[in-house]
């Protein structure tokens, strides 16, 4: 297996929608804010100074995640996705680790995220990542989030 990790294009929205609409309707619904960021990510994402990125295998995308701009220095760390046939190969964790060596390599301070315990391999990669559970606002983002963790760079 000859894993890359690639930077957004425009042709690669598709698969960042896709991959990501496939966990979300098997766990839960695609909320507004969901829709806002997978139907437009070159807009809601790119040019708002944030960064989508994706596993890539034989020339076919398998995995994907975003960095979403809250403010200088800080993002959040969204939308990550692997395929389906492809769970189980560690693809998660390269994805994590490719993005921790680029948020420090950008020299930014902190990235936050929203989860919901049910999806226990992202919370288990994230804990080892050393990504630590915060308190959750009242408002969150998300409907479906039931926890927030924080990684400070």
């Amino acid at each position: 297996m000859s894993l890359k990790i690639i930077p957004f294009r425009p042709g690669l929205a598709k698969y960042f929608r896709d991959l990501n609409l496939a966990w979300l309707e098997y766990y839960f619904q695609v909320e507004p804010k969901d829709a806002e960021l997978l139907e437009n990510c070159e807009s809601s994402i790119i040019e708002r100074g944030g960064y989508i990125f994706f596993a890539e295998i034989n020339s076919e995308i398998v995995g994907c995640y975003s960095f979403i701009k809250i403010k200088d220095s800080k993002y959040e760390l969204g939308k990550m996705a692997v395929d389906p046939g492809y769970q189980g190969q560690k693809i998660g964790q390269k994805l994590m680790a490719h993005g921790i060596s680029f948020a420090k390599r950008e020299n930014w301070k902190e990235l936050l995220l929203y989860s919901n315990t049910i999806l226990e391999p992202a919370i288990y990669i994230y804990r080892k990542y050393g990504f630590e559970v915060i308190d959750l606002e009242k408002n969150t983002p998300y409907k479906r989030s039931n926890i927030k963790m924080q990684l400070i760079l």
